[in-house]
């Protein structure tokens, strides 16, 4: 990954990291939505909810167009696909990393050699 692709990372899970963002996002990949409309669903201000509007329109996962005097936000179905292409690519790394431990585990132990034991002679 280059760094580009690290910064937009960085943005994806900065905005899927606020359970109201992701909410958001649930709700505009559903269907388009205005600001005003998400903003009724919440306990909190307008200014508030386009913050997290914001936040999500940075990272790329929605896009506004006004239409009069309206915002309206739609999710970007190809980042959050590039979202769970990122997070299966690490499943995938970890997955190899579970599989070389237990191949690890499971391998017998190399053959050692034994010492010899050591002859008892009787002295009488």
């Amino acid at each position: 990954m280059d760094g580009m692709d690290e910064d937009r990372a960085d943005a994806w899970f900065h905005a899927l990291s606020d359970r109201t963002r992701r909410d958001i996002l649930r709700r505009v990949l559903a269907g388009e939505h205005s600001v005003s409309t998400l903003a009724a669903a919440y306990d909190m201000s307008f200014a508030a909810v386009q913050k997290h509007v914001a936040v999500l329109e940075k990272a790329g996962l929605l896009t506004k167009r006004r239409q009069g005097r309206e915002a309206l936000a739609s999710g970007d179905v190809a980042a959050v696909r590039s979202v769970g292409a990122m997070l299966t690519e690490l499943e995938s790394l970890w997955r190899g990393r579970i599989a070389r431990i237990d191949e690890l585990i499971a391998a017998p132990e190399p053959h050692t050699r034994q010492a010899p034991t050591p002859c008892h002679t009787r002295k009488d």
